[in-house]
């Protein structure tokens, strides 16, 4: 058709009219259209820029909520567990323990609990414009980065004060993986948030499923314990959260607290894989026509 459609235009003598974008169907649910996404880059940084600046927007404090959030959490954790509940540390200062494992979960559960709503809280947009939606999930795990980043320089202050207080804290070879672990956890938050933001354009309830199940998660991932703390008989149930084999590598490769658990790390590894591809697989069919059911 399109052959003719140009024949056509050049015996009437219409030049022939070249467009800047032409949209395709997705024929294969693992291609991603890296190269759309690229051309749309632009996008996505000003996406980033807007959450970042949008979020703390007419706060009282702005930017300082980067600080005080953990700060909070921290001191709160190290009364509670710590304090009253005499949970152990491995020997690492309590705030340090738990300011370690609050910012990584932080992380995680942000990118998870922001991208598993993509499609309800963008509906309106992807119905009028076309960009690659993928770009609306992956502005949300960057924007998170960029907080990320804000709160670990908090956290290495805090490291500095205990190695030059205490002199006894120092990095391990393990801290090497920690741009591994930060990119494995984003690739799972990612992953299992299109799951779920794609389910729930039929299923509704899988938003408030996902509202108090995440708290519930924190507590079958070790933030506020070690893996070495929990009894044998419990501990298989915990390693078989994927998050555990990262969070416990994190802390142990800043802090020296805790143990490299082998098993559990590359357990994580194959399964954050394995979530991000089933979650790009189920968001490139359900885009085609979610507009149609939500």
């Amino acid at each position: 058709m399109k052959t003719l459609l140009a024949s056509s235009q050049e015996n009437r003598g219409v030049p022939i009219q070249e467009w800047d974008l032409e949209i395709k169907p997705r024929d294969k649910l693992f291609n991603l259209h890296f190269r759309e996404v690229w051309n749309y880059r632009d996008l996505l940084w000003l996406l980033v820029r807007r959450d970042f600046v949008a979020f703390y927007k007419q706060t009282i404090f702005g930017p300082l909520w980067f600080f005080i959030q953990p700060i909070f959490t921290t001191f709160l954790f190290t009364v509670v567990f710590n304090r009253m509940g005499g949970f152990s540390t491995d020997g690492i200062p309590a705030p340090l323990f738990y300011m370690c494992g609050t910012i990584a979960w932080n992380y995680y559960a942000e990118c998870l609990t922001k991208t598993s709503t993509v499609f309800k809280d963008n509906a309106y947009i992807f119905g009028k414009v076309y960009f690659p939606r993928l770009i609306m999930p992956l502005s949300i795990i960057f924007s998170n980065l960029v907080r990320f980043g804000v709160q670990f320089l908090l956290f290495l202050i805090l490291l500095g004060y205990y190695m030059i207080q205490q002199g006894n804290y120092y990095f391990n070879e393990y801290v090497l993986l920690f741009p591994v672990i930060l990119i494995l956890m984003a690739l799972q938050g990612l992953g299992l948030g299109l799951i779920i933001t794609a389910m729930t354009t039929k299923y509704r309830d899988l938003t408030f499923v996902v509202t108090f199940g995440i708290q519930l998660l924190m507590f079958a991932s070790p933030v506020i314990y070690s893996l070495s703390t929990i009894p044998e008989k419990y501990s298989v149930f915990v390693e078989l959260n994927p998050l555990s084999g990262l969070i416990e590598t994190y802390r142990f490769g800043f802090t020296g607290g805790g143990d490299f658990y082998q098993g559990a790390f590359i357990y994580s590894i194959i399964a954050s894989l394995v979530i991000f591809i089933s979650g790009i697989v189920v968001f490139n069919k359900v885009e085609k026509n979610f507009v149609d059911t939500i």
